[in-house]
């Protein structure tokens, strides 16, 4: 586990989020934005477009073995050449899932996030059980997500910073390998790029939903 710079982006509400939370329920009150409305909006930016850009670079590193060892070498560099750049990705570093060994990353302080391939960090992720038991006990929280890995499995917890942030490229499952590219990435997972969960192999025609 490495230091932190943590002056900012910290759990606790600070004052532009206590401002923005009353500028909201002012607005609400009022009947100028919907709520609902609202919610879809931050799903969408948080569970589909933000991470369908992470989902984009984890199934070209898996069908470009340049790219994924470009990737490895120098995460933000390979990333910026699919045209994902911006804050909270200055400084990303690439991680590989493999049968030996897992990765999966948290900011045990306060909330550092890969945006620009990830979108806005799920409220689990901001949590204190998790930034706390991620380091304590890995292989419980991954459980708790439904991945249960072998005890030969090593697992390898990357405490993000205000300095690197972390991508974890996920195991190709089998059954893909006639797949495109396009197809890949519609597998990644945001939590998978976390290294909560495992990608899942597509169902084949004929099997239980």
């Amino acid at each position: 586990m490495t230091g932190h710079d943590h002056s900012h982006e910290h759990s606790e509400l600070g004052e532009m989020d206590l401002r923005v939370r009353a500028l909201e329920s002012v607005l609400t009150q009022k009947g100028y934005i919907d709520p609902a409305a609202l919610d879809v909006l931050i799903d969408t930016y948080q569970t589909r477009i933000g991470p369908r850009n992470g989902a984009r670079v984890v199934a070209r590193a898996w069908v470009d073995r340049a790219f994924r060892d470009w990737l490895l070498k120098d995460a933000t560099a390979a990333i910026a050449s699919l045209g994902y750049t911006g804050r909270q990705g200055e400084h990303m570093v690439a991680v590989e899932n493999t049968a030996e060994q897992h990765h999966m990353v948290v900011c045990t302080l306060c909330s550092c996030y890969p945006w620009p391939v990830l979108g806005l960090p799920p409220t689990w992720y901001k949590s204190a059980p998790y930034r706390s038991r991620a380091v304590k006990d890995p292989r419980g929280v991954l459980a708790d997500f439904g991945t249960v890995l072998p005890e030969s499995t090593r697992i390898r917890v990357w405490d993000s910073t205000a300095e690197v942030r972390y991508l974890v490229i996920p195991q190709r499952p089998e059954g893909t390998e006639g797949m495109s590219e396009e197809e890949l990435a519609a597998l990644v997972t945001r939590d998978s790029m976390i290294g909560t969960r495992r990608v899942e192999a597509p169902a084949t025609p004929g099997s239980a939903a």
